[in-house]
């Protein structure tokens, strides 16, 4: 067990209630990511054809198909920024933005004031990015890490391998989020995306952060296992 006493207990409290985990499919991420990643109000999927047509996968709400829509129209905003140059892009007031002129003040004025997009990278041609959707403004200052994550299973849901962005911190974190979530299948008998839920509400629980939790699953394992 990990030798955090407030993860220790957490676990016990998420595995008592494992029959609320989501189903495994995108739309249960979405949906886990519009509720878990401080500051979100809606999730979607976005993804950017060679053609530069955008398709919107499992969004939680219809508002988040037009402002795809309309990234998409402008070829301008962070979710359409972040898929077609692969890396991440926040938006914390999108009416006063200057990035984007165009596309701010109408998602503004369709009700979309901050957003963040977080590109989910593949090896061919394919463009995509996790997009999450804020009606306030300046809500998404300490929600990087855990929309990181979902955007790691995102790209794991789609097939994708996935180097979200250039920080080598983040790229060690998901190698031990992925060793945790081996174990916590291993030891539950749950599926990935089960898993995923459970290292997420592990970590809301016993406010640690989520590579800490991972860490601490982990270093536990690897110091039962030591002769």
């Amino acid at each position: 067990m990990p030798s955090n006493e407030a993860v220790r207990s957490a676990i016990s409290r998420v595995v008592a209630s494992a029959s609320d985990f989501h189903d495994d499919s995108l739309e249960a991420l979405t949906s886990a990511a519009r509720d878990a990643v401080p500051g979100a109000d809606y999730a979607s999927v976005t993804i950017v054809h060679d053609d530069g047509r955008v398709e919107t996968l499992a969004p939680t709400d219809p508002l988040a198909c037009l402002v795809d829509d309309l990234q998409g129209e402008l070829k301008q905003g962070p979710c359409y920024d972040a898929a077609t140059n692969d890396t991440i892009f926040i938006a914390e007031d999108l009416a006063e933005d200057e990035r984007w002129p165009q596309y701010g003040p109408k998602a503004a004025a369709l009700g979309v004031t901050a957003q963040m997009g977080i590109d989910l990278r593949h090896p061919g041609n394919a463009k995509a990015a996790l997009n999450l959707y804020s009606n306030r403004t300046w809500v998404f200052v300490d929600s990087l890490e855990i929309a990181e994550l979902f955007a790691t299973h995102a790209a794991l849901v789609l097939g994708f391998v996935t180097a979200t962005n250039d920080f080598e911190s983040a790229l060690t974190g998901r190698k031990t989020i992925g060793q945790a979530l081996g174990i916590v299948m291993e030891r539950y008998s749950i599926n990935e995306d089960r898993a995923f839920q459970f290292l997420v509400r592990v970590s809301q629980d016993s406010n640690v952060k989520v590579r800490e939790v991972a860490a601490d699953i982990v270093a536990g394992v690897n110091r039962r296992n030591t002769p």
